[in-house]
């Protein structure tokens, strides 16, 4: 029988999901900066899984730990381990990772198996396994993903403790360079070089203004109104603030003026308003929206169709509105002067990409403007820019190599200083906008999409500020300090279905379905790395674009449409999972993530494209579902989660290879194996940190462990059940418990529930309220004195949480339902914050005789959401999702006040149900 992994039995989850959320806001010195990638997983979640899927579970070892307590202990010595390998600050503590890859070796006799990532996008997972004294090998059919991986894994240790070559900068330093710190210097010392000639090539293209290096330049594009009796070029821009700091209000304020020189005779200018007085309203959004445009000058309405065809036309100007420059204490806005709009104006470059954006790539609305080339994303200033410093990469190429006398040393700083170009491309282009918020640029891809923008800044790539070279220069050299070198590595470009897995353990993030066209986006970078790096990595770099025909993405502009690119997809997955399951390692599972919310409905129930094709790859290829994790890897507070396909968790599975002549079972054998097992599994994860609105994803994974269990499941016609409706099924199944557990509450809770589903927070009929209070043993009258509802004039409506009193004191009342103590929880943690709360709370439960109970508010609060969420009610779902969001910091809070153990459980036990 094979030893089961920490990973299918126990994960300490809510210190793996603090962690990883908590690295989302580090960007200093964090190997992920080192270049862009969409969707990638935290350091943290990828370091403790791998160490979890290599790391016996003690009820493996009974010869070591012969009873329950003491797997128990030796359980939560080894979540103690994983609690200090995930925190950033000991990313370089040898101390942690020796004791991390002991335990590893002792799991895996001395010989553990090396990693592979057949999908290894950012290159999160082979680097990892590398941190944790593991080989890391990694695969991707992207060349931009196999350059990020290469420079992940295989360039850092090849160069491993060797000094920089810039002359003179090792001997001005007495000291020992360690890992990849002497690689890290001299690209920041080749990288200041490069900045320092682009200065003299481009200075002219960017004047100073005052003396000052000017930070950005903004511009509105403009499109002529079709109005005949008007016909001026009309500004078109999302917002008119340029400054929305407290005290620091700045704005455009158009003006119509005579200009006889104009076609039109009239013209807009732009002078800068300050100060509150005159300042945009919160309802002026801009010119534009989304079905059309306003002429600030004649008040026509434009229609969208005619803008685009203006664009499609070539006849979509732009005018520059404003200079950023520096101030004190911050920056000023100056309207601009004939010199810096004179400067702005230069030939095109010719040397630029000149390859084609797909016409109907996932999440890009710029073709439909005009916008059919990469080039065509860029002003002709910022394409002469770029062009200048990569054609300095290429320059610096030969001075390293003179330097150090090393082609391949040569060749990985230029690598990294490409890597500086794609950062600046990021920001450097006419679709990043400006951010009034905090007075500063933000870059194109803050989603993975290419979004039309209409007013846009053009940052000063010679400037001192995030997005521009120096900045970007130091990004890079901080994060491959950051990079493990021991071990080896490798990483190739190889179709998942082609690449060679035996004899290593695979754990991977493939792609999301139809979610992110990875090839399309990666395009923006690829054709100014290929510019730059096409002599170093001829062969990954030889294609115009990246290779999109075989990308596992069902994309249905390249795959006859929406069936024909699931069919892709699904054939696709289970091509690769089968071959996985033909060369599995035995003794290990393989690990893979997921996020993506179910969102598709039919006749048998809600399902997910994304989750359907994926799960029925791998069932069908032989695997079979130990464990499912609910990882919390996304950026908190993305309260757009709450009907979108964005999740704030992925669910990380583990399977393993299903037996030769598994069982079988019919659809009733099936229901009752999930009515047997999935209540206590969803207990567990609502228990855990997964926020409400993750939980049908996190409930998907102990469902389809029962489903995958099985051979086949048999329907009453004798037809193999299908994923979608097994998905089916386990919905079913989840509003079945949730509702169930109305019966853990109190009277008071319990009708409150009753009600809400039926009128939310609206109004009711007076009588119906009360035969649904007799119902369940109270009284509508009791209520409305305790401060639950309101019953005036024969009717009956629930009280928000907004609408309870600021000053209500919980000692003093001598019922506290837990709907009470929800609603009022929701309102002091929305209004005050998270230490208030944690108080309510502790004083809520140690009342005498109190009802309150912290887990049962907890799943109300689930099943609230669920209610909410099936109704449209997004405003109150988002209140039960917060809170529980928040609920390791409440309970802290709360247990702060009282000597009492912390009611929260450290780890999730998936025990007999793996």
């Amino acid at each position: 029988m094979q030893k089961r992994k920490l990973i299918e039995v126990a994960l300490p989850l809510e210190t793996i999901n603090r962690e990883s959320a908590r690295e989302n806001y580090i960007y200093r010195g964090n190997p992920s900066a080192v270049h862009k990638w969409w969707s990638q997983k935290p350091l943290a979640t990828a370091r403790a899984v791998l160490f979890a899927q290599l790391v016996d579970d003690p009820s493996s070892r009974p010869e070591e730990f012969p009873t329950e307590e003491a797997q128990r202990m030796e359980r939560e010595r080894l979540h103690d381990l994983i609690g200090r390998l995930v925190v950033w600050e000991n990313m370089r503590d040898p101390g942690v990772f020796a004791e991390a890859h002991k335990e590893i070796l002792k799991s895996t006799n001395g010989n553990p198996p090396a990693v592979l990532d057949p999908f290894s996008g950012g290159g999160t997972i082979p680097l990892e396994a590398q941190r944790l004294g593991l080989q890391g090998h990694a695969s991707d059919l992207n060349p931009v993903a196999v350059l990020i991986s290469k420079a992940l894994v295989e360039l850092p240790p090849a160069f491993r403790d060797q000094p920089p070559v810039f002359p003179g900068l090792a001997d001005s330093q007495a000291r020992v360079w360690r890992g990849a710190e002497g690689l890290a210097a001299d690209v920041q010392a080749y990288g200041d070089w490069i900045r320092d000639e682009a200065s003299n090539r481009l200075r002219y293209l960017y004047p100073r203004v005052g003396g000052q290096e000017a930070v950005a330049w903004i511009w509105l594009r403009t499109v002529t109104c079709p109005n005949p009796a008007c016909a001026i070029d009309m500004p078109l821009t999302s917002k008119w603030w340029l400054s929305r700091r407290k005290g620091r209000q700045t704005y455009l304020v158009p003006r119509v003026v005579v200009d006889p020189s104009e076609a039109a005779g009239r013209r807009i200018d732009y002078e800068i308003g300050h100060g509150v007085a005159g300042a945009p309203s919160s309802k002026d959004k801009g010119t534009v929206g989304r079905t059309g445009a306003r002429c600030v000058a004649c008040d026509a309405i434009v229609d969208l169709k005619y803008i685009r065809a203006q664009g499609a036309s070539g006849r979509l100007g732009h005018r520059m509105v404003a200079v950023v420059v520096p101030g004190k204490p911050l920056r000023q806005y100056l309207k601009p002067d004939g010199e810096q709009i004179s400067s702005a104006s230069v030939p095109r470059p010719d040397d630029v990409p000149s390859e084609d954006i797909p016409a109907q790539a996932l999440g890009f609305r710029v073709h439909a403007y005009g916008m059919t080339k990469w080039s065509d994303l860029f002003t002709n200033r910022q394409l002469k820019a770029l062009t200048t410093f990569c054609d300095l990469v290429l320059e610096v190429r030969e001075r390293v190599l003179t330097d150090s006398q090393n082609p391949a040393y040569a060749d990985a700083v230029c690598t990294y200083l490409a890597f500086v170009t794609s950062k600046i491309t990021d920001y450097l282009n006419s679709l990043s906008a400006w951010y009034p918020q905090e007075d500063r640029p933000t870059h194109l891809f803050t989603s993975q999409a290419v979004p039309m923008i209409w007013d846009y800044a053009e940052l000063n790539p010679l400037s001192d500020v995030g997005g521009a070279w120096s900045r970007s220069v130091k990004i890079v050299s901080e994060s491959l300090e950051g990079i493990p070198t021991h071990g080896a590595g490798s990483a190739s470009q190889a179709d998942a279905s082609a690449v060679q897995a035996a004899g290593r353990i695979i754990s991977t993030d493939p792609p999301y379905y139809n979610s992110i066209g990875y090839s399309d986006l990666s395009d923006f970078f690829y054709v100014w790395l290929r510019r730059t790096l096409r002599p170093i990595y001829p062969d990954l770099l030889s294609t115009l674009l990246v290779p999109k025909a075989d990308e596992l993405v069902a994309n249905p502009f390249r795959h006859d449409g929406k069936e024909g690119a699931k069919q892709f997809f699904e054939n696709g997955f289970r091509e690769v999972f089968a071959k996985l399951r033909r060369t599995a390692i035995d003794g290990y599972p393989m690990t893979v993530y997921y996020a993506y919310k179910q969102s598709e409905s039919d006749l048998i129930g809600e399902a997910s494209s994304g989750w359907e094709t994926l799960l029925e790859g791998m069932i069908r290829a032989g695997w079979e579902i130990t464990s499912t994790w609910p990882m919390r890897s996304e950026r908190g507070g993305r309260m757009i989660s709450v009907g979108t396909n964005a999740l704030a968790s992925s669910i990380v599975l583990s399977l393993r290879p299903r037996p030769e002549g598994g069982p079988t079972t019919d659809r009733r054998g099936f229901i009752s194996a999930l009515e047997s097992d999935l209540p206590e599994a969803l207990r567990r994860l609502q228990q855990g940190q997964i926020a409400p609105v993750d939980l049908p994803q996190a409930a998907i994974g102990p469902g389809m462990a029962v489903f995958s269990r099985y051979a086949a499941v048999l329907e009453p016609d004798g037809s193999k059940m299908t994923v979608r409706s097994a998905l089916a099924r386990i919905n079913e199944i989840l509003d079945q418990v949730l509702n169930e557990q109305e019966g853990d509450f109190d009277t008071t809770s319990r009708f409150a529930i009753a009600w809400y589903r039926q009128h939310g927070y609206g109004v009711g009929k007076y009588g119906d309220a009360d035969n649904l209070a007799r119902a369940r043993n109270t009284n509508v009258d009791v209520m409305d004195r305790d401060g639950i509802l309101t019953s005036r004039a024969g009717t009956v409506q629930l009280v928000k949480p907004e609408g309870l009193p600021e000053g209500y004191d919980v000692l003093n009342d001598g019922r506290t339902s837990n709907w009470e103590a929800l609603h009022h929880l929701i309102r002091v943690l929305e209004q005050s914050g998270i230490v208030p709360a944690g108080d309510f709370l502790h004083a809520a439960m140690t009342l005498p005789d109190s009802s309150v109970d912290a887990d049962l508010v907890k799943e109300l609060a689930h099943l609230l959401f669920r209610i909410a969420e099936g109704n449209g009610w997004t405003k109150d779902a988002l209140s039960f999702n917060s809170l529980v969001t928040s609920w390791p910091e409440i309970l802290e809070a709360t247990h702060a006040r009282s000597e009492q153990p912390a009611s929260v459980q450290g780890s999730f036990d998936f025990g007999n149900n793996a």
